[in-house]
């Protein structure tokens, strides 16, 4: 059976290093800033109920369906799809998923090098005492500075791609691996530090009764799409890194097991950050704006103004590069693996290729700040042109076809044996999820963000 087959690129050496490998990847800078704000901002306790559902019901069916892809295929998404469509007697044709994740994954990359450089030129002005006492017109002004001047923009863009070029380029077990496992705890050890710094320093009541204090007059067919979004996308679903990271697995790992931990672990991290994050902005009377505002300009001014400011916030920086690290190393995995493949390229020619293709998309993104802000695609910036892409349509698509071919079209025989449910309930409800919830959720998802009123609908 396909399910024994070993991978040809290396496992991970246990489900621990599977486990912060996944997370790692689900964890980046949106969980950071975005789950928090949309949290308080739509029933905060009642959205967070909301979306473990999501998570439940939309979330792991998808990530189910993507890691035992990737488990018994043991090759990249576009070959591993390929192969088990021989096996089940499909269309060969399905393999446009795993071109679709593989594309996603680059693309994404790309602009998410780009703001992972922010977050390295800010944690050294942090560090070096620069954002001490400043005030929101200086912040303001200092951000505006940063992202206006191209040259200082390609030069953290360049340092962050030749980062994450050196860690994938080392191999399975060296490389991914290695990095993971010192990642991943050293961010968990820096968020649990801020929040104690924040319950110390900050407003802890407030910034808990704003993100989980539940008020369900908020509550509307908006916050469920809301939530369900965040559901999928937080869990890096559709972009084929789970799919890889998956192909890796050893044939004695339990993918419902696991890919339940690594949902929790994604969840916690996202709540985390929140206390971490909204006991400072309210203590400090600031305006708890959404997006990089937040994160260059609103914190800034927070952590310049507080005791220990300095030394907190070049940690607070630290932990967003870490976390955008560890899912950039998942968004190029799919593309070197399958250039290896298709090419017979060594692990470091196709890291460098891929890499450099980020790379040089990601100059479109910085010059969508500056000199080239007037270029418009569909009346959006190169920047919001590529996030608009990847977001409402390449990851959506990619996430519907890939519960949709698992569940629908791979025998249950097949599946059963691997994902190993014993509950004849669980297996049911899987089923069900999968089939039917997720797809129709997703779909939900990709319409309201296109632009589509589906009022009616709900």
């Amino acid at each position: 059976m396909a399910i024994n087959r070993t991978s040809s690129h290396g496992e991970w050496s246990s489900r621990t290093a599977f486990i912060l490998a996944a997370t790692g990847s689900a964890v980046g800078l949106g969980n950071i800033w975005k789950f928090p704000y949309i949290t308080g901002e739509n029933g905060g306790g009642a959205f967070v109920l909301i979306y473990i559902l999501c998570v439940m019901f939309i979330g792991i069916p998808i990530m189910l369906a993507e890691v035992y892809l990737g488990k018994r295929g043991r090759l990249n998404p576009i070959a591993s799809i390929k192969y088990i469509s021989e096996k089940e007697n499909r269309s060969k044709n399905w393999r446009v998923i795993g071109l679709i994740g593989i594309l996603a994954g680059i693309l994404i990359l790309s602009y998410y090098s780009v703001i992972a450089g922010w977050t390295m030129a800010y944690a050294t002005r942090a560090a070096f005492g620069v954002i001490n006492n400043i005030d929101a017109v200086g912040a303001t002004l200092m951000f505006n500075n940063f992202v206006s001047d191209p040259e200082r923009l390609l030069a953290w863009h360049t340092i962050f791609s030749i980062m994450t070029a050196i860690v994938v380029s080392k191999g399975v077990k060296s490389g991914l691996e290695s990095a993971v496992i010192r990642l991943m705890p050293a961010l968990l050890v820096l968020l649990l530090a801020l929040v104690i710094f924040s319950a110390i320093e900050g407003d802890f009541v407030g910034g808990v009764e704003f993100m989980l204090y539940p008020d369900f007059s908020q509550v509307t067919w908006k916050t469920i799409l809301i939530a369900m979004g965040q559901a999928f996308f937080s869990l890096s679903l559709g972009m084929g890194a789970l799919m890889v990271y998956g192909s890796y697995l050893s044939s004695d790992i339990s993918i419902p097991k696991t890919c339940v931990i690594v949902a929790s672990l994604d969840t916690l991290v996202a709540l985390l950050a929140g206390l971490a994050i909204f006991p400072i902005v309210i203590s400090s009377g600031l305006e708890m704006t959404q997006g990089p505002g937040l994160i260059f300009q609103t914190l800034t001014v927070a952590f310049g103004a507080m005791p220990g400011g300095q030394l907190f916030g070049t940690l607070f920086f630290i932990l967003l590069i870490f976390a955008a690290w560890t899912s950039s190393i998942s968004l190029i995995e799919p593309m070197i693996i399958w250039m290896i493949e298709k090419y017979n390229l060594t692990r470091i020619q196709a890291a460098t290729i891929s890499s450099g293709l980020a790379w040089l998309l990601g100059i479109g993104t910085i010059i969508s700040f500056n000199v080239g802000s007037e270029i418009k695609i569909f009346n959006m910036n190169i920047f919001e042109t590529l996030d608009y892409l990847t977001s409402n349509i390449l990851l959506p698509l990619g996430g519907i076809m890939i519960t949709i071919y698992v569940s629908w079209l791979i025998s249950k025989e097949s599946i059963n044996k691997e994902l190993n449910i014993k509950s004849n309930i669980l297996r049911y409800i899987w089923y069900f999820s999968a089939r039917f919830i997720a797809p129709i959720a997703v779909i939900m998802v990709m319409l309201n963000a296109l632009g589509f009123s589906i009022d009616g609908v709900l």
